[in-house]
């Protein structure tokens, strides 16, 4: 879609697709919904009081991952566009261009963008075809196939992935799509072909190699990655940027992860096969980079999709280098990711094959923050036997240390460089915080450092307040507990005080009894061994809604608790399994752990479809 804005004069301004999902990617919706109320964050979203209605206790909730806002006040909500439409109340393609200017994205004013438009539809629909042709030729190449069954890809993820294969010929196809209607000049501009030496003819780029199609989030396909089946060179080769493909601006498994993927965590990984892989053993949530260095925008998608971020390169120097990078570039816009580290030789594609998902899962709760990386990546570089390079050691940590934001994590961080190095706490304070020491007699050698503010109180998680939530719709209306007592019960809550007073909510509903908040309040109170100030926040939660809106908020609420339920499953059955797998174990035990192995399968399999 083409929106125009007429600027005056007779004048028109032409915002494409792919200018307004540019605003939306580049925009970031916690600082600039910061400008107009106050948010504090609360576990991995921010909240604050809603800009729409007026409210006492803040229910109007950001997500900085998914880039969405939210209030369970009056039920607004939506992207970064809905809040300035709403905000400042201007049309959609008036919002779009406000925070084009702001972020100086510049909109042409000219109407070559129509011609544009039809050039990349047209590139669209090439790809899509060629996507389909390439298709066609793996499942009657019977080497292409079992190549990819020996990487234990099945046919039901090639399908997913759109796999596919390129002859082993210089122009079929052109040919192909050349019968299909398409002029050379339309095919040439996709990267699909080249012309021969002497402008006599074409040649297809892609020959003998499996086709993976790189497709958007909108499910379009807009380049392509060819891997060899040998070991001839360019091991993989992908599409030249195009009107409709941009390297550095997309990201492969993103369309899948953007479906299926609960976005709590996102894996970033290297290459399509570990991508491909992982989600043939059901890990949905990995994406990799497109042949190229990983860059600013893609690190913005990351940010955008993942609340959790990790990253899981090749172990070897290359990985090592491309890890450094990355985490570098994902700090600037203040993501701390999480490393996990494979065995020498391996790749996720390797380790998955051979060691099954369940190891693979364990390797999170092996991976590293950053900075302990970073730490043994620096470590490996010096003898720390001889004093010198102990020195230089600390001296190359100190930096890592001093770029920490937290003093409290800077201490934890002195704390373990002083037990690995045997050097006092004091010196290696001294190195990271010499701005903090004062010179002169009466303070020489003692250090100043900044006021700590107290930690506040932990904040409710997503789960506690969506419990609380439910507990205001119960006393509400019966109507939104029948919905919500099909789906929960009071086993389903963690929180004991929102448990119990559910338990009473239920029994009078039973009993055809009206629900008095009051006296409702008093039996509570009279539980033994809940706490008061507990009882006292759920009831004080206010909750306004707009009837359109409350089967959505039903719905988000009731999956927010299910889902936490099964995660807290999850993590006792990996102890368990984790347990058994140390011992020798007899024919009983054996039977157990297969037993809790297919547990947890299906565990994994019953988040996905909540999601």
């Amino acid at each position: 879609m083409i929106w125009q804005v007429l600027k005056g004069d007779d004048m028109t301004l032409y915002i494409s697709d792919e200018i307004i999902q540019k605003v939306k990617e580049d925009s970031d919706i916690v600082n600039i919904i910061s400008e107009y109320i106050q948010l504090k964050k609360t576990g991995s979203n921010y909240v604050g009081l809603c800009p729409f209605h007026n409210e006492k206790t803040p229910s109007f909730t950001v997500s900085e991952t998914k880039q969405y806002y939210h209030c369970f006040g009056c039920g607004e909500g939506g992207d970064i566009v809905t809040f300035i439409m709403k905000k400042e109340n201007l049309e959609f393609p008036d919002a779009v261009k406000l925070l084009a200017d702001k972020l100086g994205i510049e909109i042409e004013d000219s109407d070559i963008k129509v011609n544009d438009k039809d050039d990349k539809n047209k590139t669209y629909e090439i790809n899509k075809e060629a996507a389909r042709y390439f298709y066609n030729n793996l499942m009657k190449n019977a080497f292409a196939l079992e190549y990819l069954r020996k990487r234990n890809i099945n046919i039901k993820t090639m399908r997913q992935f759109g796999l596919g294969f390129s002859l082993n010929s210089w122009d079929s196809l052109y040919k192909y799509l050349n019968q299909k209607g398409y002029t050379d000049n339309e095919i040439e501009k996709t990267g699909l072909i080249g012309k021969k030496s002497g402008n006599n003819g074409y040649y297809d780029k892609f020959r003998n190699r499996i086709m993976f199609p790189i497709i958007d989030t909108k499910s379009r396909v807009i380049g392509f990655g060819g891997r060899v089946l040998d070991n001839s060179h360019p091991k993989y080769l992908n599409s030249q940027d195009t009107i409709v493909f941009n390297k550095g601006n997309h990201l492969y498994g993103l369309n899948l992860l953007s479906k299926y993927s609960n976005r709590k965590r996102i894996l970033l990984v290297e290459g399509y096969m570990d991508v491909i892989s992982l989600y043939a053993k059901g890990i949905n949530y990995s994406i990799a980079s497109l042949g190229t260095a990983l860059t600013d925008r893609q690190c913005k998608l990351i940010k955008r999709y993942g609340e959790e971020v990790y990253i899981c390169y090749d172990s070897d120097l290359a990985g090592i280098n491309a890890a450094l990078r990355a985490i570098d570039l994902l700090l600037k816009i203040d993501v701390q990711p999480r490393i996990i580290s494979l065995p020498k030789g391996m790749d996720p594609d390797d380790f998955i094959n051979n060691k099954g998902l369940i190891e693979f899962e364990k390797q999170f709760n092996n991976s590293l923050h950053y900075i302990d990386f970073q730490i043994n990546i620096i470590r490996d570089k010096y003898n720390l036997e001889k004093l010198e390079e102990k020195v230089n050691f600390t001296k190359e940590i100190a930096q890592l240390i001093r770029a920490l934001k937290s003093p409290i994590e800077q201490d934890a961080y002195i704390d373990k460089i002083s037990s690995k190095t045997g050097i006092s706490k004091e010196a290696i304070e001294k190195e990271i915080r010499g701005r903090y020491y004062k010179k002169g007699n009466q303070n020489k050698g003692k250090i100043i450092k900044e006021k700590i503010k107290p930690v506040q109180a932990i904040l409710p998680t997503a789960q506690m307040k969506a419990e609380m939530y439910i507990i205001r719709l119960s006393i509400i209306d019966r109507d939104y507990y029948e919905i919500i007592n099909e789906r929960l019960k009071p086993n389903n809550f963690e929180c004991i005080e929102c448990r119990k007073i559910y338990e009473i909510i239920a029994k009078a509903y039973e009993n055809e009894e009206k629900i008095d908040e009051k006296v409702l309040f008093v039996k509570t109170l009279e539980i033994p061994n809940l706490d008061k100030k507990t009882i006292e926040s759920i009831f004080n939660n206010t909750l306004n809604y707009q009837p359109t809106n409350i089967n959505k908020i039903l719905d988000d609420l009731i999956n927010t608790i299910l889902i936490g339920n099964l995660l807290n499953q999850r993590k006792e059955l990996i102890v368990k399994i984790e347990e058994l797998e140390k011992i020798k174990r007899n024919k009983d035990e054996e039977s157990l752990l297969l037993k809790l192995c297919l547990e947890l399968t299906a565990l994994n399999k019953e988040i996905d479809l909540i999601n």
